[in-house]
């Protein structure tokens, strides 16, 4: 009943959150400065349907940020209550003294205010680079132009337009997704993307958005001509941009009671894979052989991801915890890597089938934290997020010489 009348009290007193222009002259309320996206979705209809199943829609919706926002707010670096949304909520910033609103509405389990949505991205107008990471400009709150990467933009009464290149570029995509808070520094260890700028995608003209925001056919408002216009999905580990993530190239070869295969995992993103923000942000090369009748006779994994540890010196899969990197496994931007498993050769049988497989890994971490998890969760145990997302499988047969 608690919870009931503290969301109720946030949704009516929302509006009346007010800032203050950078000139420190208008009151804005909240809602004035950054409208809620339902807004948009009046003339921006397609827009609004994709982004509403992106991950970015639930940014400060899902059950696994709302657990660790508590496993945050809890530890010594929960004293800067807006950290977490400065990413997940990026107008925290232009808000930071509301923050407790923030909070509120993310543990509601049904916010009213957005997280990453329109404005919180077509509001910015400039990027600081000389930031570490990156830190987004955006207009006096309460201005009506939203910048965008058009030239053809459309007149409307509902906002004034701008292009504006960097809407072209990986830097509006920085600020949230260069580097990861955490309790010491850990340096390069700690870096979100690796070295993304020195890949061959990037020198060869790539930005974020090539691959995140591909070009479609569509409208950008509501009854508009049809033209190139960015898709609003943001695949990713999410949509069938992962299978384009990596590729496998494997070869098994026997000799005598032994046998061995060789799985070369070619890394095909500009980026670390996984960019390791949770820590238990992995991904798994699972190797399954099977003998006769498909029964599983040897199976064995590689696991791609950081190992963090606390103050305390366990195992966390909080950065904002972690004080030592254990172990750094990730696969670095366009990365080949060579992975060798032996075993003995199958018996009684002519052939025996390899299954190998790439995959995003189910969410790991303390059993308290996954049952929190489950318990926020509509779908309980069966959250998408305890379920492995499959990026690239490679099934062989194999005939056995006599």
């Amino acid at each position: 009943m608690a919870g009931l009348v503290l969301t109720a009290w946030v949704v009516f007193h929302l509006a009346d959150v007010v800032g203050f222009a950078q000139d420190g002259k208008s009151p804005v309320t909240m809602e004035k400065a950054f409208p809620n996206s339902s807004k948009c979705k009046r003339c921006h209809e397609r827009v609004f349907e994709e982004w509403e199943t992106s991950p970015l829609s639930k940014s400060i919706h899902s059950p696994a940020f709302r657990a660790s926002l508590d496993a945050f707010l809890a530890s010594a670096a929960g004293k800067d209550k807006a950290l977490c949304f400065r990413c997940h909520a990026p107008h925290v910033r232009e808000f930071s003294e509301q923050v407790q609103v923030f909070i509120d509405q993310a543990k509601s389990g049904d916010p009213q205010m957005d997280g990453v949505a329109c404005a919180q991205c077509h509001l910015i107008k400039q990027v600081d680079r000389t930031k570490q990471p990156p830190e987004p400009k955006y207009d006096s709150p309460g201005s009506k132009i939203l910048y965008g990467p058009y030239k053809d933009f459309a007149q409307n009464l509902a906002h004034q337009s701008m292009e504006l290149g960097l809407f072209h570029k990986s830097d509006l995509c920085l600020n949230c997704h260069q580097s990861v808070p955490s309790a010491a520094n850990l340096g390069k260890a700690n870096d979100l993307l690796g070295n993304w700028d020195q890949s061959q995608a990037v020198k060869a003209g790539k930005e974020c958005q090539s691959c995140h925001m591909p070009e479609q056919t569509g409208e950008s408002a509501n009854g508009e001509k049809k033209r190139t216009v960015a898709n609003h999905t943001f695949p990713g580990r999410i949509g069938k941009l992962r299978q384009e993530a990596a590729k496998l190239d494997v070869k098994t070869s026997i000799d005598g009671d032994k046998s061995t295969v060789t799985v070369k995992v070619q890394s095909l993103v500009p980026h670390n894979l996984p960019t390791t923000h949770p820590a238990w942000a992995s991904v798994i090369l699972d190797v399954d052989i099977k003998g006769k009748n498909l029964k599983t006779v040897f199976s064995d994994k590689r696991v791609y991801g950081r190992t963090y540890q606390d103050a305390k010196g366990q195992n966390t899969p909080f950065d904002f915890e972690a004080v030592k990197v254990l172990e750094d496994t990730v696969l670095r931007p366009e990365e080949l890597r060579i992975e060798t498993f032996s075993f003995p050769t199958p018996k009684d049988t002519k052939t025996f089938d390899v299954d190998v497989t790439l995959s995003y890994a189910p969410v790991t971490g303390p059993p308290a934290f996954l049952q929190r998890i489950e318990a926020e969760s509509s779908k309980g145990a069966q959250d998408p997020v305890f379920q492995p997302i499959e990026i690239v499988k490679r099934t062989e047969n194999i005939p056995i010489s006599k």
